[in-house]
């Protein structure tokens, strides 16, 4: 894709390089088929994905155009800093192009090898961006789109925001790094919302410590107009812009954390040594808390709840480079075994929600299968 350098504003006079600049992030590109736009505004590098019917779920294309965008904006000292957003707000990115990926790892297309490498460099390189990198995670933000932005310095969340990592329930695993960066949560949040996969809305994504600031999604565009002015910024500069957005943002912020009341319960019932301990822990509170979260795991894949709590387990004390290069491997022994093209089935095909997991209990499913989902591929690991 070509790369739109809007450099001329720079000399217009201030006023109308602010009038520029205001006019091209207003315009909110849906009418473009490009599936991700990549443009240079005022001092900025801008990310738009741009497929809001698919909710801007991120394909292989998207991912091979991001990269290679994202390390020239990285070494060019004329872009200050990076803002990645999505269209048609509804979505940030919904996840990554899980059909297509299954489609391809039905019928041994290289698809499914490669959309998780990729996926998976693309994250480190976020993850190890050396200038300020904003996400602005408005709308539903989930597996693919977490990948997107968890990792980089700053993620803005507003009232429309829906965060989840529900991959257990399509027979896969919180990936993208969600090794890194759920175990480092608050007590047990991260593997309670790896297991059932609970949506967190809003203020709340902030204050589980996913997202680094809470700005009302009608103050965006004026936030984006300050940021993208921002010359050579350094992390504390767009941290001073983004904490007086957030200082204006009063929606929900008497509301406690929706899971305050309950994180006792969390961090002692998912305090085990395997998943079964957690199920036999939850069946015996008796809470009504308790009961639902047993119910929810009772649906999930049980090769998936037990290679997650590995996974995070593992990942607790891992580097980001580290936990991708496990996850590819658990990727890959996924599009071997079969829940994965159940779950997809179930969820996002058929739409039954009613999936036949193979083996069907946590019990037959054993360290040894587990073991071996870890184990390195050779000549075919993740190389970063």
């Amino acid at each position: 894709m070509s790369v739109t350098l809007i450099n001329s504003s720079f000399r217009l006079r201030p006023v109308r390089r602010v009038r520029a600049i205001q006019h091209h992030l207003m315009s909110n590109h849906t009418g473009s088929e490009a599936e991700v736009l990549l443009e240079r505004v005022g001092n900025a590098g801008v990310i738009t994905l741009n497929r809001p019917k698919a909710l801007n779920a991120l394909n292989l294309s998207m991912i091979r155009q991001i990269y290679p965008q994202l390390k020239k904006w990285e070494k060019d000292p004329e872009t200050g800093i990076v803002i990645i957003k999505g269209v048609g707000g509804k979505a940030f990115c919904a996840g990554g192009d899980i059909r297509a990926v299954t489609e391809a790892g039905r019928s041994g297309g290289t698809l499914a090898q490669d959309f998780f490498r990729e996926e998976y460099i693309l994250n480190n390189a976020i993850g190890t961006f050396q200038k300020p990198y904003v996400a602005i995670i408005d709308g539903i933000t989930m597996g693919g789109g977490v990948g997107l932005s968890v990792h980089g310095q700053f993620r803005v969340a507003t009232e429309r925001t829906v965060f989840a990592m529900p991959e257990t329930a399509i027979g896969l695993f919180p990936d993208v790094g969600g090794g890194y960066f759920l175990p480092r949560l608050q007590g047990k949040l991260g593997l309670f919302l790896a297991l059932t996969g609970f949506r967190l809305k809003g203020r709340h994504v902030q204050r589980a410590g996913i997202a680094s600031h809470f700005v009302e999604s009608q103050k965006i565009t004026s936030l984006e107009n300050d940021l993208v002015v921002l010359k050579a910024p350094s992390n504390e500069d767009v941290a001073e812009v983004l904490n007086s957005y957030q200082k204006q943002s009063n929606l929900d912020e008497e509301k406690p954390f929706i899971l305050s009341e309950h994180m006792d319960k969390i961090n002692s019932l998912f305090e085990a040594s395997s998943v079964e301990e957690i199920k036999l822990k939850l069946k015996k509170d008796g809470s009504s808390f308790a009961q639902k979260q047993f119910e929810t795991l009772s649906k999930m894949s049980p090769t998936s709840l037990k290679i997650t709590f590995r996974q995070l387990q593992a990942g607790a004390s891992m580097s980001l480079q580290d936990v991708l290069v496990m996850e590819y491997r658990l990727s890959q022994a996924c599009m071997r075994g079969q829940d994965f093209y159940e779950g997809v089935r179930a969820v996002l095909i058929d739409k039954d929600q009613s999936p036949k997991w193979w083996p069907a209990a946590l019990e037959e499913v054993t360290d040894e299968f587990v073991d071996s989902c870890f184990k390195s591929l050779g000549g075919n690991d993740l190389s970063l």
